[in-house]
């Protein structure tokens, strides 16, 4: 009769929970503002089209071109390293190429595609960074001869790419933006 008052009890103890059921996946919905632009007036030999909410720092006072659009809300900035062409385009391509490699121990994949426009004189690449990694994405163009640009985008925070996926993917819509309106004066 032990027995059985026992089995009785632990019975009416497991019937009287809730059964465990998998919560539903949920999604973070994230709501950019649609990107209002106007064209940079810059005393480079370079200007592009910026996203007004971007405030533009000078990052190093030697180096006046070398520049950062800063996207405060963010928490991202857009780099860009400006270089004349002195018969060293070639040494200039192979370190821009370099730079996404610096990225392959924690990317998951790194992609490029090439970027041309003839009627601005711009070519180059633009690599697409998914994982981990430091920067998100990053490109060069060039006009062959005088100019040479270098971006990367970086968080100011630990890198977690599930966690900044929504604002990487605004971002590189934003380097691209800059990439299709830049043009050397």
């Amino acid at each position: 009769m032990g027995r059985l008052l026992g089995v009785f009890i632990l019975m009416l103890c497991l019937s009287c929970q809730d059964p465990i059921q998998p919560k539903p996946s949920g999604f973070l919905a994230l709501k950019y503002e649609k990107p209002q632009y106007n064209l940079t007036d810059l005393d480079c030999p370079y200007q592009f089209e910026k996203n007004k909410t971007a405030e533009i720092e000078v990052t190093n006072v030697n180096r006046p071109c070398w520049i950062t659009l800063d996207y405060s809300r963010l928490n991202a900035k857009i780099y860009l390293t400006y270089t004349p062409v002195h018969n060293n385009l070639r040494a200039l391509l192979i370190d821009a190429q370099k730079l996404p490699e610096k990225h392959t121990i924690k990317a998951d994949m790194i992609e490029y595609s090439i970027y041309q426009n003839d009627d601005k004189r711009t070519f180059g690449n633009f690599y697409e960074v998914e994982g981990d990694a430091a920067s998100q994405a990053q490109f060069y163009l060039t006009d062959s001869t005088s100019h040479f640009l270098t971006g990367s985008i970086y968080f100011e925070a630990k890198p977690n790419y599930d966690s900044i996926l929504p604002a990487a993917a605004y971002m590189k819509s934003e380097m691209q933006h800059l990439m299709e309106t830049l043009e050397w004066k």
